[in-house]
């Protein structure tokens, strides 16, 4: 089991005085609205000596009950482009990797203010290099990239309207696709406490129409420029807060006319701002948060097979 300790303030989880080993990994456990990670600094370790954090031992580490509990384990490594400052590995809780994580993203730009001692970072992540600034006490902005909505982009298993999308599930009906570095379908509902997203959520998840499988929102127009918003979140289930889901949410209900490009977005676990810039990027401002920081035993960190 892990050992945890209560941090006095936000810190590089593998900047600790020692060198770091597989049988004493320090983490972070962090999160964004509720949305929750296990932060792993790898990049301490002699080359050959990397714990190589596959699925299973993924989803031990995600266990609520066995382990430490999270949506997603973030391993940070060296990054690979020039231009970045660090390279974000994303697991989900089911020990699938995916591209982007938004509120994931937010917080490791927090931990690299605070290690690098400077306002703005670069992220490289499997979907691309994502710059972040600080936007106030444990505020973060993250430019999320290019919000896709061509039907490969998705992508989608055949050519399809990405803007009326031929799927129905219960209440949910006539959905909005959109790429934010992961696949989303968005349905525009009249309530959005009202839908069992547990039930809906799996089922469109894994929908013939999704080769890589699709986060699946209900969204609610409240205000003029405020969206109610719910997120079954693929290989990890519904989740407080999806940082990802929220600009697709955004850019959804601006595809549709429904709103102005700039919204805030209402989550479980609170607010998020989301600009959908004129030239195709998607900003998003939100908070992180650290809960606490410890070290995983040997049995938890070490490859314990698929």
């Amino acid at each position: 089991m892990p050992t945890m300790s209560q941090p006095s303030h936000i810190r590089s989880p593998g900047r600790s005085p020692g060198r770091t080993t597989a049988d004493a990994l320090p983490f972070v456990k962090m999160h964004g609205l509720g949305n929750d990670f296990v932060v792993l600094d790898l990049r301490s370790f002699e080359v050959g000596e990397q714990p190589r954090i596959d699925a299973g031992a993924a989803r031990a580490i995600a266990d609520r009950r066995q382990g430490v509990g999270c949506d997603q384990l973030i391993a940070l490594e060296q990054p690979h482009d020039e231009d970045a400052d660090i390279f974000m590995r994303i697991i989900n809780a089911d020990g699938g990797e995916v591209g982007a994580c938004g509120n994931a993203t937010r917080c490791v730009a927090h931990l690299l203010f605070e290690e690098l001692a400077r306002d703005r970072a670069v992220i490289e992540t499997q979907a691309g290099l994502l710059s972040a600034h600080r936007s106030g006490d444990d505020q973060v902005c993250v430019d999320m990239g290019l919000a896709r909505t061509g039907w490969q982009d998705l992508p989608l298993a055949r050519e399809t309207d990405t803007l009326d999308l031929p799927l129905v599930a219960g209440p949910l009906d006539h959905g909005v696709g959109v790429n934010m570095g992961n696949p989303h379908a968005v349905f525009f509902v009249d309530r959005a406490e009202d839908v069992d997203l547990a039930a809906w959520g799996p089922k469109l998840e894994h929908d013939r129409l999704f080769p890589e499988r699709a986060n699946i929102s209900v969204a609610q127009i409240i205000g003029p420029k405020t969206i109610r918003s719910r997120t079954w979140e693929r290989g990890v289930g519904i989740t407080q807060a999806c940082g990802s889901g929220a600009c697709a949410v955004a850019v959804a209900a601006a595809r549709r006319d429904l709103t102005p490009r700039t919204v805030t977005v209402r989550l479980d676990g609170g607010d998020l701002e989301i600009n959908w810039r004129e030239d195709g990027h998607v900003e998003m401002t939100g908070p992180v948060a650290t809960s606490f920081s410890g070290t995983l035993n040997r049995d938890l960190a070490l490859d314990r097979g698929s």
